[in-house]
């Protein structure tokens, strides 16, 4: 069975010790970042189904990160703060945290929390919605405003590849081996031809393309 990884963000190496301890005897994989832009880096690497942040850290702070990492990933955020002000937990939970704890803390209660939001973020994991589109993974289909649109199976799994992950530019390599496995130079034009279908049936204007963007030189990827 796969262990889900959870990244830590916290500048105190005892409290970083101590959760680390707690959640890895519970089956988790731990990945631990002492400042907010070490931990926004290893997000991206270690693509962590959960993400404990810290407040005061040097640098990008854990209201900042949070924020940042919102605007990339829907898994679920949890705060640890010695900030313990009502104003301070709604401002948390307002910019994307999913729960919100002051220290000192009982390591057992950040344990069940951790499984709770993993639960509540499973049972919501098979649908995901950006703007007017709405990707559902269990049913392979992809809406528009309500209205299914019509795709090929290579269609769907490149605009679900680029669905998951919005804001995120893929190479066409990327796309190909994640949809099709190896690449070949003679597959150049493939991705290029399965992303043009797609506009045609999720764009208002093909050739003026507002949610499947191309970066010049780089990729492709998905705005909402």
């Amino acid at each position: 069975m796969n262990r889900q990884t959870i990244l830590i963000a916290e500048d105190d190496a005892d409290i970083r010790g101590l959760l680390k301890l707690y959640l890895e005897s519970e089956g988790f994989l731990v990945v631990c970042a002492e400042n907010g832009q070490s931990a926004l880096e290893m997000a991206e690497a270690a693509a962590p189904r959960l993400a404990i942040l810290d407040i005061m850290m040097p640098g990008l702070n854990g209201l900042e990160l949070t924020q940042k990492l919102r605007e990339r990933t829907s898994m679920p955020i949890m705060i640890l703060s010695a900030r313990d002000r009502d104003q301070d937990k709604i401002l948390g939970l307002n910019i994307g945290a999913d729960d919100y704890m002051t220290k000192p803390f009982n390591p057992l209660e950040v344990v069940a929390r951790v499984k709770a939001l993993l639960r509540r973020s499973a049972s919501a994991s098979d649908r995901i919605r950006l703007g007017i589109f709405e990707l559902d993974l269990t049913n392979h289909t992809v809406e528009k405003e309500g209205q299914t649109i019509s795709l090929t199976p290579m269609e769907y799994k490149i605009l679900a590849k680029l669905m998951k992950s919005p804001g995120r530019i893929y190479t066409k390599v990327q796309l190909y081996e994640s949809v099709c496995g190896e690449y070949f130079e003679s597959d150049d034009n493939t991705v290029m031809v399965h992303i043009s279908r797609i506009r045609e049936k999720i764009e208002n204007d093909p050739k003026k393309p507002e949610h499947l963007i191309t970066v010049r030189g780089v990729g492709y990827k998905f705005e909402e």
